[in-house]
């Protein structure tokens, strides 16, 4: 395997090879120069070369596959042309707009293929064969198992996209299962943040002496970030957050916290003191988690509370300020949660919100990306003006969380007993149909028994 670490950053699309037609759509789409990772895998890419991609988040790696995978097409349109492997459905749905906006011109076919969403209607995708399909690793085997006349022998190009998160969500033997039904002469790209002994190993198994190009030696927040602090006592937390929210209101600001719990109620909470928010995690149905993504895209609501679901992935690219309401306890889940904005070069900001219960792993995270951060400039006075009416809204988002619980509760278990009462009723309508079986047995036996008696006095 060869290395690529410092190559020259090129200028233009052009002189990295790309076509004029996906050069023209590049331009559309504002992407004024190649990032680091792009200029550096591209050239290989187009060259027919495997690649290991390792680059910080942010810096531009779907299109840095997305390009090659689109040359080639124009060159060979084929139906099931390349297959990209996604670890969370989000991420997927993320990566069927990046390709459909650099496949614009081209009457490019994507299909996103996730659990959550039926299979039928997928299968129905499928038979309108796709270009490119995009898909969690856990439902495409279920379509390879299930789904009649479904076959990759066709794909020319793999992509296994945040491999590193790929394996660690356990997904090890389904990606077997994929790669053992794919074609052996095929390209196949591997993009990671991090490098650890799991992705060595999957790079062993999927890929043929390939070419590693590294944007970014050291695994940390890129260089146009600004970050800062607040220390700040605990029980004044969501004072200090409606005050940032309301000096960056209008900004789009995604919040990021620990549990699901707390999503609901910042968010009700935000919502009853008149900022636009909303909230997503990983125990709402897919339908909601789309909804509330496209609201914050389309700038409906400029505030997303979020779990660390949202970390990873996700591009959106006009995140102004990521607040750290809970610090997280690993330094690798900070990093992808602040590159969530200055993302493709932009400038943005970090806030984190420091208790006296968060300094451990507060200084965790300023040891690993060696830097002492800035504290927020914030007037208190300001700050504790709001206190009363963050309190009574707090109130109000928990008593309508209690509201919401049982409510759940409630038709729990409604459906509970509906199923009850379905299985009674099947039960009945069984017993019923026994009866009939049994009643129109003993008519046949009567009738048998009858002719037989007939046939005798004769």
């Amino acid at each position: 395997m060869s290395q690529v670490t410092d190559n020259k950053e090129m200028v233009t699309f052009e002189e990295l090879g790309v076509c004029k037609t996906l050069c023209e759509q590049c331009k559309s789409l504002n992407f004024q120069k190649p990032s680091k990772i792009q200029a550096q895998a591209i050239p290989y890419a187009l060259a027919g070369k495997d690649i290991i991609g390792i680059a910080e988040t942010g810096s531009g790696k779907t299109a840095a596959f997305a390009i090659p995978i689109l040359q080639s097409l124009l060159e060979n349109n084929k139906p099931y042309f390349a297959l990209v492997i996604s670890p969370t459905r989000e991420l997927a749905f993320q990566i069927k707009e990046h390709f459909e906006a650099l496949g614009s011109s081209i009457a490019l076919r994507v299909v996103a293929i996730v659990g959550g969403v039926d299979m039928v209607a997928q299968a129905a995708a499928f038979a309108r064969k796709p270009h490119i399909i995009v898909a969690t690793p856990g439902r495409l085997v279920d379509h390879l198992e299930n789904t009649k006349g479904f076959s990759l022998q066709s794909i020319r190009f793999l992509v296994l996209d945040e491999a590193d998160r790929l394996l660690s969500m356990d997904f090890e033997k389904e990606l077997e299962k994929i790669i053992s039904a794919l074609p052996k002469s095929r390209q196949s790209f591997l993009f990671s943040a991090t490098m650890t002994w799991k992705v060595e190993k999957l790079q062993r198994a999927s890929l043929r002496n390939p070419v590693k190009v590294q944007a970014s030696e050291k695994y940390t927040t890129v260089d146009t970030l600004i970050q800062n602090y607040l220390f700040i006592p605990a029980k004044y937390k969501d004072c200090y957050l409606v005050f940032l929210c309301q000096e960056w209101k209008g900004h789009p600001t995604i919040v990021f916290v620990d549990t699901q719990n707390s999503t609901l109620r910042l968010s009700l909470m935000l919502k009853h003191l008149g900022l636009a928010a909303t909230a997503i995690h990983g125990g709402m149905p897919q339908a909601k988690r789309l909804e509330a993504l496209s609201k914050f895209k389309r700038g409906e609501k400029s505030i997303l509370f979020a779990t660390d679901l949202a970390s990873r992935g996700l591009d959106i690219p006009s995140v102004d300020l990521v607040v750290n309401y809970d610090i997280p306890l690993h330094v690798k889940a900070y990093i992808h949660r602040v590159g969530r904005t200055s993302r493709a070069g932009r400038t943005g900001r970090a806030i984190n919100l420091v208790t006296q219960y968060d300094i451990e792993a507060y200084q965790k995270v300023e040891q690993y990306i060696q830097k002492k951060l800035d504290a927020y400039p914030c007037d208190e006075d300001s700050v504790f003006q709001l206190l009363e009416s963050v309190s009574e809204a707090s109130r109000i988002a928990s008593n309508r969380m209690k509201e919401l619980k049982k409510k759940k509760q409630t038709n729990r278990a409604a459906a509970a007993k509906k199923k009850r009462d379905a299985s009674h009723i099947l039960d009945e309508q069984e017993d019923d149909d026994n009866q009939h079986i049994e009643d129109a047995f003993q008519s046949e036996n009567m009738l048998r028994r009858t002719t037989a008696h007939k046939k005798r006095r004769k």
